[in-house]
């Protein structure tokens, strides 16, 4: 199939080498020069080479096309939007006029970016929110990206319910182990980032100013012997459980989310999963400075989000309101100023998005 990948970061060039090496032809569409313009051009000048080191296998694939005009998503039969969430309203803008109808729109995490193409786009697309990348992993120099960890399910959600099984048979041809939520909503509260990056890099401040680019998420604010950070962590998503029931959606905690993504053994503590996923030797260091991804993108497109819905539902959010309060004055900014609400979404949006699945 023809596929075209917008953003040319870790994710989106580990996933373009993916799709390319499962036999699919991809462009893949740098959308800025924010970051990774090295890598990006050692693409361009090496026929778009890229290898995915997995645990010592080198595979090497050739991609398609290399691109900087979003206007090449035209012609693909599946769009897939791979940059910084903080960004998507304004790249669904930009992309809106060179979509076309029966197209999928998979939009990796999703945060409730549906709501954004209801709002810009007029075509008759099917759109996917998918909750966490499919590789996670980073690039080590242009040209290598390091995996990781793989996902061994990749839950996703499809707007709109009556296109789903038309949705399946193509998004299973990606060969990305898929499996099909009732909503997209729950993609979007089910964004592991919402929880695990936010708690563990707020509570975490002081470490990571003292560290100086030595500090590691996962070994760190999340082991075996920090329960108080756990604690916090659990306090969290049971406030985003509460939305999740007052939508009407099944009350699933970040734990067991993230068990059915990374492990297929049915037995095992859910709690155990995540730690040994914690504990991996290939976890990369991060975030290096406070003012990054971890804060400045998963506090306002997830916490305040998550609070403003919550608000309009008269559901109280004491812990998610605090980590919004603390990070804003730690980045001297008004984080909810930045962030998402139902307003900016479109209210209508997310109660079209909400009818969809019948609640």
């Amino acid at each position: 199939m023809k596929v075209s990948i917008l953003g040319a970061g870790n994710a989106g060039c580990a996933v373009a080498a993916d799709l390319t090496l499962n036999g699919h032809e991809v462009t893949l569409i740098k959308t800025s020069h924010a970051m990774h313009d090295d890598n990006f051009f050692y693409l361009q000048q090496n026929h778009g080479k890229m290898t995915l080191n997995e645990f010592g296998d080198m595979k090497t694939a050739n991609i398609h096309k290399l691109s900087r005009d979003v206007a090449d998503v035209k012609g693909s039969e599946i769009v897939i939007i791979y940059i910084q969430t903080n960004f998507h309203e304004q790249l669904i803008e930009r992309i809106a006029p060179y979509l076309e109808d029966d197209q999928i729109l998979l939009i990796n995490p999703g945060y409730f970016s549906t709501a954004y193409v209801l709002k810009h786009c007029s075509k008759n697309i099917i759109i996917a929110e998918a909750e966490s990348s499919f590789i996670d992993g980073r690039i080590m120099e242009p040209g290598l990206f390091r995996v990781g960890f793989r996902n061994v399910r990749n839950p996703i959600g499809i707007y709109p319910a009556a296109r789903k099984e038309e949705a399946i048979k193509k998004l299973d041809q990606l060969g990305e182990r898929f499996v099909y939520l009732n909503s997209v909503a729950e993609a979007a509260l089910h964004n592991p980032n919402l929880i695990v990056h936010t708690v563990g890099s707020v509570m975490s401040i002081p470490r990571i100013e003292k560290s100086k680019g030595e500090f590691c998420l996962y070994h760190e604010a999340y082991t075996r012997d920090n329960p108080a950070t756990w604690r916090i962590l659990e306090a969290l998503d049971a406030e985003k459980m509460n939305v999740l029931d007052a939508m009407g959606l099944p009350r699933l905690s970040y734990v067991e989310a993230c068990k059915y993504r990374n492990s297929l053994d049915e037995g095992i503590n859910a709690r155990e999963v995540f730690l040994d996923y914690a504990e991996m030797p290939t976890r990369a260091k991060g975030p290096t400075k406070v003012d990054s991804r971890y804060i400045s993108e998963d506090v306002p497109q997830g916490l305040v989000m998550l609070e403003a819905i919550a608000k309009s539902m008269d559901i109280p959010t004491p812990i998610c309101s605090g980590l919004i309060s603390i990070a804003s004055a730690a980045l001297g900014r008004d984080l909810r100023a930045e962030g998402r609400t139902p307003e900016k979404l479109g209210v209508e949006n997310i109660r079209k998005i909400l009818a969809d699945c019948g609640k």
